[in-house]
């Protein structure tokens, strides 16, 4: 339900003791108090104020939270609508107590007589107690989190999780406070939108009416219906023959439709919807795992969604909208929201339906063993599913609903049966839920499950850290044999120079304000960064720790490089045919404090060097090189465009970096969504070892690049390098040219040429982004990058900023 917003800017907040005020009337007169918007929470109305800092957060577990408010509506009746307050709660009004909530997952309607002097309060008691209650006997406890007790509530893991986020607790009304008069047109539509085999849309709608209205219709893409009237609801079913289909960004247009309403003197529209198919197809084994959209399988590629702002728990457009560009421009068109999160709000999905990106959503469950047999918890559970699944109704970017995140494995891990770790909630409980709210969306038990155990990789969803936590080889992402990696390739993925001079100007590695933001896992005698040095070591040959103290601006440039190539070439091997691997979500999509923690983009919005590798490997028009050892090196094109493409191949061998041994090229055309693989030799014409397999004397080359341009207008579309000795005999003292232009718009350009390859180019420019960063830079051969504003701009000003590479310290100033 929605209506109009009680003013955010007109709330007051004052903290106490717990258990110091019973009512509103005993707050004393002289009680601080500050300004505190809503929506909103006790952290961030503090932070607005000066007193708090979410890297070192005051403890707001064992306080109470007053939020008070004096109503200016007319006298009359009205419903007071609550959209989330975290978490234990009680609300009054003039007061009286009107309700009690204790769950944060859950909205109310509250149905008040107003005065029109009103004043409304909330009183969030201190949810330490409760997290400190033990309940009925857990079966295991999961070490990442440091208060069992949350397995009895219905809140945010996020803020318990020592390692892996920041000690904010979701305290306040986190999501809007509205009042809604009973007279107001109803809002609360019940939408499905679904997609046949034969390309024929069926739109329903329905919504709660007292009388059925003259000459209503239902109206979607130039089509319409009447309503018809029973049992106090209006209903419509509208069928539209060869409806535009929605589609992920990458395989399609992702095609919107408004719904509206029509009679004989006015028209509404009550929301936008997509038409689409989603199924889940497991392979002629049972075991596979991928989705299909409108009968085509799509190679899902993002990552993992962790919260726009930590601190206030955002949930506007505005505060989404940079983070989702982002995730969008990098060419992901799948976002997890893990279990250890909390739900989005509609704009998120509005968003994400805009913009081509699929939605795979876990319900607020992770880890814990959750009493079965606890009705109370599960009526609690039941509303916040339903409630979701239908503020959401409309939304063909929700792809995929899962129980919940890690349950299963968590009971397996400790060597529990299958009877007791794979319990009845996921399976049935939830599962039933979505089915009734969403039977147009795939379930998922749990991520993950569905291999002999649940995490094992090779069968339905992993959760994969082979590559990444686990410090295997390169080569294990094609021995794990995996399906779906729902989560995977986490690193301490270090911030650009920018970010860490502003909000963290300290030694990399060793300072404790450094380490703070390094995320690890609790109870373990290694960190995130611990991976990423053991990665830069194999990739460059390189002992990180005497990097470090010898040069630390260099190892900071080798540790932005090894995270950037593990995960161009991780994804590389899932993307080619002939891979199991369906799609992989990486871990995570961005930092909730600055430093070099998980995300691919800090926490200031900025790309780090990974959001650029997930770029290059994310084209939907992409060259892969897979080295298959004696039988040579494989060269995969791929099309996930919906049409048809004309491209030119070309592979080039270069020694020392720069002198061509060996070439070749091919006309290619590739039909819409599919893809092709050529073995090297064939474009080159003659055996030739790619590979350094045979090793017939010394070593030839020391890279292959292999070039994809488009072939009517010449533009480079993708690249690929394999370099059969390794990373370290590649690095070359290169020349760097840089020099600027301006596009037919006006943007400024870079354009960079060398006289030998380059590895790993770092472009740095004051008050603009560049739109790629960290490539490879082979010679002969003009390489132009976007420089992209970063705030509005005197157009008179010329850019400046520097170009440097790994292996040399020499920098290009442009």
């Amino acid at each position: 339900m929605s209506g109009k917003r009680v003013p955010g800017d007109g709330w007051t907040l004052i903290l106490s003791d717990a258990g110091a005020y019973a009512a509103p009337a005993d707050i004393r007169d002289d009680a601080e108090g500050i300004a505190a918007p809503v929506p909103g929470t006790v952290a961030s109305a503090l932070r607005d104020a000066g007193q708090f800092d979410a890297g070192n957060p005051t403890s707001l577990e064992n306080v109470d939270a007053w939020y008070l408010c004096d109503l200016t509506e007319e006298a009359g009746k009205a419903v007071l609508h609550f959209a989330g307050l975290a978490t234990i709660a009680e609300v009054y009004l003039n007061d009286n107590l009107i309700l009690a909530s204790t769950s944060m997952f859950e909205a109310h309607d509250v149905p008040a007589m107003l005065t029109g002097t009103d004043r409304l309060a909330i009183c969030f008691r201190a949810i330490g107690p409760h997290i400190n209650k033990t309940g009925p006997r857990a079966r295991w406890r999961p070490r990442m989190m440091r208060s069992q007790g949350l397995r009895l509530l219905r809140t945010t893991a996020l803020g318990f999780m020592p390692g892996w986020c920041p000690d904010v607790v979701a305290v306040g009304p986190w999501r809007p406070v509205s009042i809604v008069r009973a007279d107001e047109t109803p809002s609360n539509f019940a939408i499905s939108a679904t997609l046949g085999d034969d390309g024929v849309g069926i739109l329903r709608v329905s919504f709660a009416a007292r009388t059925p209205p003259d000459n209503l219709r239902l109206v979607c893409s130039g089509r319409e219906v009447g309503l018809s009237f029973a049992d106090g609801r209006l209903h419509a079913e509208l069928v539209l023959p060869d409806i535009m289909p929605w589609w992920p960004h990458t395989h399609g247009e992702p095609a919107l439709h408004d719904i509206i309403l029509r009679d004989e003197q006015n028209e509404r529209v009550i929301g936008r919807t997509g038409f689409r198919s989603i199924t889940v197809d497991r392979g002629h084994d049972g075991n596979d795992f991928a989705i299909r959209i409108n009968g085509e399988k799509v190679f899902c590629r993002g990552a993992i969604w962790t919260n726009a702002d930590i601190v206030s728990l955002a949930g506007e457009r505005t505060e989404y909208e940079p983070w989702l560009r982002l995730a969008a421009d990098a060419g992901m068109n799948m976002i997890r929201i893990p279990g250890v999160a909390a739900y989005e709000t509609n704009e998120f999905f509005k968003l994400c339906d805009e913009l081509g990106i699929m939605v795979w959503q876990d319900l607020m469950f992770a880890n814990f063993d959750y009493p079965a047999n606890d009705e109370s918890l599960w009526v609690h559970v039941k509303t916040e599913v339903e409630q979701f699944l239908t503020a959401n109704s409309a939304s063909p970017s929700l792809a995929i609903l899962c129980g919940g995140s890690e349950m299963f494995q968590q009971g397996a891990m400790m060597g529990l049966p299958e009877r007791v770790w794979k319990g009845s909630l996921a399976t049935d409980v939830l599962a039933e839920l979505c089915k009734g709210g969403r039977p147009d969306v795939p379930y998922v038990d749990n991520s993950p499950s569905g291999g002999a155990l649940p995490f094992f990789p090779n069968a339905g969803v992993a959760h994969y850290y082979g590559v990444g936590a686990y410090c295997r080889p390169l080569s294990d992402a094609r021995r794990a044999n995996v399906r779906f990696a729902a989560e995977c390739l986490a690193f301490s993925n270090v911030p650009d120079t920018g970010t860490l001079e502003k909000h963290l100007p300290v030694a990399p590695s060793h300072d404790p304000r450094w380490k703070a933001r390094v995320p690890r896992d609790a109870g373990a005698s290694w960190d995130f960064e611990d991976v990423r040095d053991h990665y830069l070591q194999e990739l460059y040959g390189l002992e990180p720790a005497k990097l470090r103290y010898q040069n630390p601006e260099r190892y900071l440039a080798f540790a932005r490089a090894a995270t950037a190539e593990v995960m161009e070439a991780t994804f590389a091997e899932w993307r080619r045919p002939g891979s199991s691997c369906n799609g992989a979500l990486v871990w995570t999509l961005q930092d909730l404090l600055p430093g070099a923690g998980w995300g691919v983009i800090d926490a200031t919005g900025q790309p780090k060097s990974a959001w650029h590798a997930l770029k290059r490997a994310f084209r939907p028009i992409q060259v892969v090189l897979s080295d298959e050892g004696t039988n040579g090196l494989d060269v995969h094109v791929i099309n996930d465009s919906p049409v048809s493409r004309s491209l030119h191949l070309e592979v080039t061998c270069l020694r020392d970096g720069r002198q061509v041994v060996v070439s070749g090229k091919r006309a290619v055309v590739l039909d819409a969504r599919r893809s092709i693989t050529l073995a090297a030799t064939d474009l080159l014409g003659a055996f030739f070892d790619t590979t350094y397999a045979y090793r017939f004397g010394p070593p030839s080359h020391d890279v292959t690049v292999a070039r994809l341009k488009d072939a009517e207008g010449g533009d480079v579309v993708a690249e690929a390098f394999h370099f059969p000795l390794g990373h370290m005999p590649a690095l070359h003292e290169a020349t760097i040219e840089a020099k600027l232009s301006k596009d037919r718009d006006g943007a400024w350009i870079l354009q960079l040429s060398s006289d030998r390859l380059a590895q790993s180019i770092s472009i740095s420019v004051k008050g603009f982004r560049v739109a790629e960063n960290g490539f490879h830079l082979a010679p002969a051969f003009m390489k132009q990058v976007a420089l992209l504003p970063v705030a509005r701009m005197d157009p008179e000003s010329v850019p400046s900023g520097s170009v440097t590479f790994l292996g040399t310290d020499h920098v290009t100033r442009f």
